[in-house]
C-alpha cells in the first residue's frame, strides 16, 4: 500500500510519506491567515465608522468591505456591522455579507475536508 494512511496507536491517521510536518505548517499559515483577515476586517468596520460620523460619504467604503468579505472576513464584517450599528439600512452589505459568510465557511470546511488536494501539483 504505497503513499496510503495507516492508523497509529491512538486511532490518527498518519501518512506513510512524511508529510504531516509540512502539512501541520500549512494549516498554521492558513489559521493565521484567517485569523489576521477577520482582525482585518474589524479595524476596516470600526475605522469606516470612525471616519464617516453622520455623514453619507460610503462610496469608498463598499469595495473594501466587499474585497475583504471575499477573501475571508464576510462574517466578521457582518456581526462588526451590528455591533457599531453601521450601515444597518444598506441592503448590499445586509444581503451580500451574509452570502459571502456562507460561501466563506463552506470553502473552508470544503478544503480542509479535503487535506488542501487542490494545491496539490501532479508531477
Amino acid at each position: 500500500m504505497r503513499g496510503g494512511k495507516t492508523k497509529t496507536k491512538n486511532g490518527l491517521k498518519r501518512r506513510r510519506n512524511g508529510n504531516t510536518f509540512a502539512m501541520a505548517i500549512f494549516y498554521t499559515f492558513v489559521g493565521a491567515y484567517l485569523l489576521a483577515i477577520n482582525f482585518y476586517a474589524f479595524l476596516l468596520v470600526k475605522n469606516l465608522k470612525d471616519e464617516t460620523d453622520g455623514t453619507d460619504n460610503y462610496k469608498k467604503s463598499d469595495g473594501r468591505l466587499f474585497l475583504t468579505g471575499l477573501l475571508g472576513g464576510a462574517i466578521t464584517i457582518y456581526v462588526c456591522l451590528f455591533a457599531f450599528k453601521y450601515r444597518q439600512k444598506s441592503l448590499f452589505l445586509m444581503i451580500l455579507m451574509p452570502l459571502l459568510g456562507v460561501l466563506n465557511v463552506y470553502l473552508t470546511i470544503l478544503a480542509i475536508r479535503s487535506g488542501f488536494s487542490f494545491f496539490v501539483v501532479a508531477r
